[in-house]
């Protein structure tokens, strides 16, 4: 046989049920499990109570609801056959303590279901964000968790501090990572598409063989903005084992002017002085604030523009020929030579008389 045959799993394979006849002696030793439920479920619980007992009743394991202490306990019996059914039962109790509703608990008594308690209370410091990255993993109406959940085939609670799944073992693998990852500040949406992929490829059955690295995302991460430096820097000073000087007082500042050894009325009159030069110079600025107004504007002089020069340069030599050619050919005038000419024919005619 092919040792890649032996490996694999065939389609649709399921573990037989474990039966009286595995176990037909029953359990040497009686076990319970019990826990605390808030005060908040405890109407919830009363009406669905009935309905455990019966589902825990089916497995032979008794079941009690103390609602002075706030407790629910699961013991085994003497009936008892199955050595896993006690920790179904303590796992049932949990999650219907932590808001899990009895209609999704009652799938953990199943072989092929189990369930995982993630607590995300103590992964982020500050409360503020904590709140914000429990939003996240919720998202907009809840759409989010549904598509984890359809993707995982898991039931997700997300319930104060914790967050509970139930469903198959792969799938609750899955949900811890994303439940982790979303508390690390790595948004759930890279993860439900890198699920989508996963569930594509695990149809194809050539692809199942190989590796998936080719085929998966590989998200970069963005580097935050660094922090904005401030404009006013205080830096430290240079330490000095010797105290700073003894500041002067005010008796040291009179002695090093002269004031000190100065008269009451001498000081006093010295006073006067100081205040009023304080004044003149208020009088004067105020009195050049009033002057501005008055003081005209500097006008900037009009720029005239320069037409566009239309005038061409002439050319005299040009002009010249044309004024010779001109008076050589008039309107009506004989031309030049043939004047020669009649003025030669007429004296010969003369001559010949």
């Amino acid at each position: 046989v092919d040792e890649s045959e032996l490996l694999t799993v065939p389609d649709g394979w399921k573990e037989p049920p474990f039966t009286r006849e595995d176990n037909p002696k029953g359990l040497l030793e009686e076990s319970s499990f019990a826990t605390l439920f808030p005060k908040y479920r405890e109407s919830y619980l009363k009406e669905c109570w009935p309905l455990v007992q019966k589902a825990l009743g089916e497995h032979y394991v008794n079941s009690t609801l103390d609602l002075i202490e706030g407790s629910m306990t699961v013991t085994t019996t003497k009936k008892t056959f199955d050595p896993y059914a006690i920790i179904r039962a303590r796992d049932l109790i949990k999650l219907l303590a932590r808001s899990v509703p009895f209609e999704q608990v009652f799938r953990i008594l199943e072989d092929d279901v189990a369930c995982d308690i993630i607590k995300i209370g103590s992964l982020v410091r500050k409360r503020d964000t904590f709140i914000k990255r429990r939003g996240r993993l919720l998202g907009p109406k809840g759409s989010t968790l549904k598509a984890l959940e359809l993707l995982t085939n898991c039931y997700i609670m997300v319930q104060g501090n914790t967050v509970s799944a139930l469903g198959p073992f792969s799938g609750l693998k899955e949900v811890r990572k994303v439940v982790l990852d979303t508390m690390k500040n790595i948004h759930p949406i890279y993860n439900i598409k890198t699920l989508m992929i996963k569930r594509e490829l695990s149809k194809d059955p050539e692809l199942r063989s190989q590796s998936w690295e080719r085929f998966l995302p590989k998200f970069k991460k963005k580097n935050l903005k660094k922090r904005k430096e401030p404009k006013k820097k205080n830096t430290k000073k240079e330490y000095t084992p010797f105290p700073p000087p003894q500041p002067e007082s005010q008796v040291d500042k009179e002695l090093a002017s002269g004031e000190y050894f100065l008269k009451e009325r001498q000081k006093k009159r010295k006073r006067v002085e100081e205040i009023k030069a304080k004044q003149a110079d208020a009088v004067k600025k105020r009195q050049e604030e009033r002057n501005k107004a008055f003081i005209p504007p500097k006008e900037t002089p009009a720029v005239k523009t320069k037409k566009a020069s239309t005038e061409k340069k002439i050319d005299i030599e040009a002009l010249k020929e044309k004024v010779k050619n001109a008076k050589k050919k008039k309107l009506g005038a004989i031309p030049l030579e043939e004047v020669k000419l009649k003025m030669a024919a007429d004296e010969k005619k003369k001559k010949k008389k």
